[in-house]
């Protein structure tokens, strides 16, 4: 079966023909997918899409370019809305020091809380990172040490030292079509070292068009592009890629029931 573990369905780029969207991609071979909530105030879409399809799931969370929107977004909070039916993961959060669009001391707190809540429910965190590795790897190891909770750095395009300090954590990883990008080779270098049971896919609909579909609106339908590619990145047939990050998917996101 193939899974997309990250789509973001309740995009305004899906409010036209998010119904075609869904049934393109079950003809694509896509069996489960898991929409994903960027801001606490778009929880109650995200979870309408997931309620509506019965191979759809979904998580809470509030990405870091939105965490400005509640600084003090508490683990209360998102338990709560975690404890509502097909939630299966927290996220996605983390840390973005590309765009700085919320305060980095804001990111760091409200994706404090997240791990907290991650901690709590037992559910993965679904984990953002963009140019703060060193920031990113000290907060995981010292929550960690803490105590435990499942994470998965999610569309991961950070350095292969982030990568080795996560993976030492026990987090999974999913490649997205940044793989395919001509100019993503330390991204394929990275994906060549990962845990070979910790790896998952998604396509970050509406971003990130894999090749050959790139510069499009981004859809569920394309992963396949994206699993021919991981299989020529690891030397896996498609038979056995398929296999493998289906079989990760379930360890990690392990409310969602096998069909």
């Amino acid at each position: 079966m193939l899974i997309d573990s990250h789509v973001n369905l309740h995009a305004p780029q899906f409010e036209a023909d998010r119904e075609d969207v869904i049934a393109r991609a079950r003809e694509a071979g896509v069996g489960l997918m898991v929409t994903i909530c960027d801001k606490v105030s778009s929880f109650e879409a995200v979870h309408a899409v997931a309620m509506a399809h019965p191979d759809i799931w979904c998580t809470v969370g509030a990405h870091p370019h939105d965490a400005k929107e509640d600084p003090g977004l508490a683990a209360d909070v998102l338990c709560e809305l975690a404890s509502r039916p097909k939630v299966v993961g927290i996220g996605e959060t983390g840390l973005d020091f590309h765009y700085d669009l919320s305060p980095r001391d804001i990111q760091a707190q409200v994706f404090r809380a997240h791990i907290e809540a991650a901690r709590r429910t037992g559910l993965p965190l679904v984990v953002h990172t963009r140019e703060a590795d060193e920031v990113m790897g000290q907060i995981l190891e010292d929550e960690h040490a803490r105590a435990p909770f499942k994470l998965l750095m999610h569309c991961y395009t950070s350095g292969a030292e982030l990568a080795r300090r996560t993976a030492a954590l026990g987090a999974w990883f999913s490649v997205s079509g940044i793989a395919t990008f001509k100019a993503a080779e330390e991204v394929r270098a990275v994906i060549r070292d990962m845990p070979a049971q910790r790896i998952i896919l998604e396509t970050d609909c509406p971003y990130l068009a894999p090749v050959p579909m790139r510069g499009r609106r981004n859809e569920p339908a394309f992963l396949p592009h994206i699993l021919a590619k991981l299989a020529e990145i690891r030397g896996w047939t498609l038979d056995e890629a398929e296999a493998r990050t289906e079989e990760a998917f379930f360890a990690l996101f392990d409310r969602v029931p096998r069909p």
